[in-house]
């Protein structure tokens, strides 16, 4: 709840992206956001726990796009710093929208949108556009990093969130054209390795590969941690493996392969279960796909082991850089039970709660509750499973079930219970 942070004066004066002093008038401007990281779970929060400070952080993202002719990537006292990749305000805005919080522009919000993802001179986007991937081969003299392989992955998720947001407006021409980038993840798919593999500008793929390696073509990640980045099409990430039960071996290897030399690791390398790295944002909704591929006792499993081991109250209590809130608000939703793989669904995967009974107090004025009988540190795996009453049939729940002010009971117990729902 540090960031991101009010940056305007008393009477709402602003120094703007574009060096000039602004007024914001009837609502509040904010800097400090840490998309890449945030986007996950952290802005996912807030649209329950502050929907207004929501609304007010995209009207912030639409002031920027104005005066700077792109939404901010990583800003700070109302400048950008291009840290990390993606366009990660395009989530946040989707997600809102989607969720109907707010009374922002909308029509603008998505122009900006659009326009930002289509700045063919920006970090390889033309590149993106024209061969349905970011090369590696190619220079991208705006930036220092490489990091090609993550850019490929972070705009295609942003591009899914762009259609989500057109088809919603009835924009079918923008709709279209964003879903059919949306599946540009699948240009970097080589299925001789069954990894995401950096492509050149010819289409060949590196070689040497290795998936352990540390490489100046993912961003802070190996390729472990980076396949899973495809949180708009799952399915279809399973079907590009090869199958649920393909992609569930895969999955478990992800948990068990363990680093062959931990003290090479990179700084940013933390919280480490076998490949997968809590203190970096990348890993966080790896471990609640094992619902995907009906294991949902997996996902209780490995999500209990994070939020014992790897959250402390002690002065080094965190597993990595908390980056803005985006490790706590990782916290927060799984100590609840639940978490969002893709953050404008609207969908919550199930995990494993924390407490007995957990209160949500919601702005329409109505709670939504979480009852966890029996649950303890051994007793985490759930045996049954209803919502306001009757068996919940999904391995999620919906935005709209938490907002009618719903009550989730789950039966816990030591061992892993039957599986409460189908696949799909």
């Amino acid at each position: 709840m540090l960031a991101p942070t009010i940056f305007s004066d008393v009477d709402g004066a602003y120094m703007g992206a574009d060096r000039k002093v602004h007024q914001a008038e009837g609502w509040t401007n904010y800097s400090t956001f840490s998309l890449w990281d945030t986007y996950r779970a952290s802005h996912p929060l807030f649209t329950y726990i502050d929907p207004s400070r929501v609304n007010d952080m995209i009207k912030s993202f639409i002031a920027f796009y104005e005066q700077h002719g792109r939404l901010p990537v990583w800003n700070i006292y109302g400048s950008e710093t291009d840290m990390m990749i993606g366009n990660h305000t395009i989530p946040v805005i989707v997600d809102a929208y989607l969720k109907g919080i707010g009374d922002f522009d909308a029509i603008k919000a998505l122009e900006a949108c659009v326009a930002t993802a289509n700045i063919d001179n920006y970090r390889g986007i033309g590149l993106y556009k024209k061969l349905g991937y970011v090369p590696y081969d190619v220079k991208d003299e705006y930036n220092a990093e490489n990091w090609s392989l993550s850019r490929t992955l972070e705009y295609a998720y942003d591009d899914h969130c762009i259609a989500m947001m057109a088809d919603k407006m009835e924009r079918k021409d923008i709709a279209g054209a964003f879903f059919a980038r949306a599946q540009n993840y699948k240009n970097v798919y080589n299925p001789a390795t069954s990894f995401m593999q950096p492509r050149d500008s010819h289409g060949k793929f590196i070689t040497p590969f290795d998936a352990e390696e540390y490489s100046a073509h993912i961003c802070e990640s190996n390729a472990w941690q980076y396949f899973w980045s495809v949180q708009h099409d799952i399915p279809g990430l399973i079907k590009l493996v090869g199958g649920q039960d393909r992609f569930g071996q895969k999955l478990d290897s992800m948990f068990t392969f363990h680093p062959s030399d931990t003290s090479k690791l990179p700084i940013f390398s933390t919280g480490m279960i076998g490949q997968y790295a809590h203190g970096n944002e990348p890993s966080h909704h790896a471990l609640y796909l094992f619902n995907a591929v009906g294991q949902p006792w997996k996902t209780q499993q490995y999500a209990a082991e994070v939020m014992n081991k790897l959250y402390l109250n002690t002065p080094s209590g965190l597993s990595g850089n908390d980056d803005c809130g985006q490790m706590s608000a990782w916290y927060v939703f799984s100590a609840l039970g639940f978490y969002p793989v893709d953050p404008i669904s609207g969908k919550y995967e199930i995990g494993t709660p924390l407490f007995e009974k957990a209160e949500l107090k919601l702005s329409n004025g109505k709670k939504f509750t979480v009852k966890a009988n029996h649950v303890s540190k051994a007793n985490i795996y759930i045996q049954a499973i209803t919502i306001d009453g009757k068996p919940l049939e999904t391995s999620y729940i919906r935005h709209e079930q938490i907002m009618s002010g719903a009550t989730l009971v789950l039966e816990m117990g030591e061992k892993p219970g039957p599986i409460w729902y189908k696949n799909k």
